[in-house]
């Protein structure tokens, strides 16, 4: 994506006190809100045992590994360690963090320092897909510059952001002209599951 930010997610799709694995230029992310709805993606890996912090679980303005339910702040410093409640964790004990940003009605995570904000996209959020194959957007009637899908279904102007996953797979951000109707929309989710269905039966 441009200026290196990738989306990987809807933000209605992560409301607070949520958590959620994605993935950024190949390395596993966990992504959460905190109650006041502040966003943090971190390695997918706690320091302590290397669980996936994506399994854990949020309380206020923490993350906590769902193993030994070691807590971390929003710097991604531990904050508690249940087995030892009366020790002050070290500083050292960090997980690595990204950057990441909302806007749009998107979800951006950078794996390395940004060179700018991140793409401006049209529309309001429709929906997330994964593709286990690559779709031929320009014989689909789309245009595609830096990640990015525009074109029309069903009449509806589209904008879809494309996410690369390891082993070939996409995840696609669907976006929709706020104006169409209800029934419009559906239409529109119709169409990308088609085109999600040729695309997985042409590598069949």
């Amino acid at each position: 994506m441009t200026a290196a930010w990738t989306p990987v997610a809807l933000a209605r799709d992560l409301p607070p006190l949520g958590v959620m694995p994605v993935c950024v230029d190949g390395l596993d992310v966990a992504l959460w809100r905190s109650a006041s709805g502040r966003l943090a993606a971190w390695a997918d890996r706690c320091p302590h045992r290397g669980m996936r912090l994506s399994h854990g679980f949020v309380r206020g303005e923490a993350l906590s590994c769902i193993y030994h339910g070691w807590s971390y702040g929003s710097e991604g410093h531990c904050l508690r360690i249940p087995a030892h409640p009366d020790l002050a964790p070290p500083e050292a004990i960090r997980v690595p963090m990204f950057q990441v940003t909302e806007g749009h009605g998107v979800i951006w995570v950078a794996s390395q320092t940004p060179g700018g904000a991140h793409p401006a996209v049209e529309g309001s959020a429709l929906r997330s897909l994964t593709v286990d194959a690559a779709v031929d957007w320009s014989a689909a009637g789309f245009s595609v510059a830096d990640g990015i899908a525009r074109g029309h279904l069903s009449g509806v102007a589209v904008t879809l952001l494309v996410q690369p996953l390891p082993q070939g797979r996409f995840a696609l951000h669907a976006l929709a002209d706020s104006a169409a109707s209800p029934a419009a929309l559906t239409a529109v989710s119709r169409e990308l599951e088609a085109l999600r269905r040729q695309a997985e039966e042409a590598l069949a």
